[in-house]
């Protein structure tokens, strides 16, 4: 690493013009669909049980179209129809990793792709959702962030992950039987670790959130949310209150000088800084405790010096650390550390009393692990040098 990666770019978000036509009701709030159902002539006495009722349907059942949604009266039915759309993001292929974890090229509004990847574990079954199309971090280690940014997505093409892959999973319960008790749920995990900086698309990302977390609806509890962000500071408290849910840090070095090129935006908001919002966490606790995550990077950010730092950094900080052994990509500047090097890490970090979990690699046979998001698809796009001069990585 002989050159700084650019710093992470300042983002203007101009607003979405919206399309003509129907209006999607995926992503409204209880609070937007009711002014949207209130705009086509709903009696305002009738508003808050039309709200209810055409939420279950959507979000509880998983119905798409207005005349199945048998308790509103038929006329009501055709007008709902000639106004809105029930509409999720379109799947345009899905590869199923020999571990049976499952991605999925997703295209929204526009024509644009991201990816999404589900998990599937003994207790548990975990969605990656994505963001942003594309990123703005340029972090030097994540294909991902060699990709520029598109656009933030809409609060309806984030939640619309989860929907899609609940239609995929087969997992949505047949009207009038509630959440869960068809058994337990192949989706009952929500990551935000996948294109994009969630806190970089705040609004969207916590709407999208609180309809998942709806208990009318996907139901999922906000303790089956997490949150990552690469160190947005000033948004950090703003999650624990308008979101709630779980929140981990792409932290990954252990000094300004190695992190100022790892995840460049350590070069507006420095280890301390985040440090600092971090202890404040609204949410800080013992049963809540905030997920540092630390991609092992072979010679750069694992020796035992950089675990004792690491130790001494998050004290007093309760914490978790996933160390997570570095999943290559084409053109990548760096290797993964090597397996007893991983292991001498985790034991300092556990000998001093957190938990130091090494993350098992799922689904790199498809390309699917952390990191590598849309580099099957992009790789043939792009040279190793190209990709090198974009994180500022020079090659050895």
């Amino acid at each position: 690493m002989s050159a700084d990666a650019p710093i992470t770019q300042d983002v203007m978000t101009i607003p979405r013009k919206l399309p003509e036509g129907p209006v999607n009701l995926v992503g409204l709030t209880r609070d937007k669909l009711r002014e949207a159902l209130l705009a086509i002539g709903t009696p305002e006495k009738q508003a808050k049980m039309r709200v209810n009722q055409i939420w279950q349907w959507i979000y509880q059942w998983g119905v798409r179209d207005f005349a199945e949604m048998t308790n509103l009266a038929k006329a009501y039915r055709a007008q709902l129809a000639e106004h809105f759309v029930i509409e999720v993001p379109e799947m345009v292929s899905k590869q199923v990793s020999a571990d049976g974890t499952r991605k999925y090229l997703v295209r929204i509004a526009g024509g644009h792709e991201v990816e999404v990847v589900y998990i599937p574990e003994t207790d548990r079954g975990t969605l990656c959702v994505s963001s942003q199309v594309g990123c703005t971090l340029t972090c030097s280690f994540c294909h991902t962030g060699t990709q520029k940014l598109v656009r933030n997505l809409t609060a309806g093409e984030i939640v619309g992950q989860i929907m899609m892959a609940r239609d995929d999973l087969g997992e949505w319960p047949e009207p009038g039987v509630g959440t869960g008790e068809a058994g337990p749920r192949l989706l009952s995990n929500i990551v935000l670790m996948g294109m994009g900086e969630p806190l970089y698309n705040f609004d969207n990302v916590r709407d999208a959130m609180k309809i998942a977390m709806d208990g009318e609806g996907i139901s999922l509890s906000r303790r089956r949310i997490t949150l990552s962000t690469s160190g947005v500071v000033p948004e950090i408290a703003k999650c624990a209150e308008e979101i709630g849910c779980l929140l981990a840090v792409s932290f990954h070095a252990t000094t300004d000088e190695v992190r100022d090129k790892l995840v460049p935006i350590n070069k507006r908001w420095n280890i301390e800084a985040l440090l600092d919002a971090l202890r404040a966490y609204p949410k800080l606790s013992n049963s809540e405790r905030i997920t540092f995550e630390y991609v092992m990077l072979k010679d750069v950010n694992d020796s035992d010096e950089d675990a004792r730092r690491l130790v001494k950094l998050i004290k007093g900080i309760p914490a978790k650390i996933n160390l997570i052994p570095f999943n290559e990509w084409p053109g990548s500047p760096y290797q993964r550390s090597d397996w007893d090097r991983i292991e001498k890490f985790a034991d300092i970090i556990y000998k001093a009393g957190y938990a130091s979990p090494i993350r098992t690699p799922r689904g790199e046979d498809i390309m699917a692990a952390c990191g590598q998001l849309k580099s099957a698809t992009e790789r043939a796009r792009k040279s190793r040098a190209q990709i090198a001069a974009e994180t500022g990585i020079s090659q050895q």
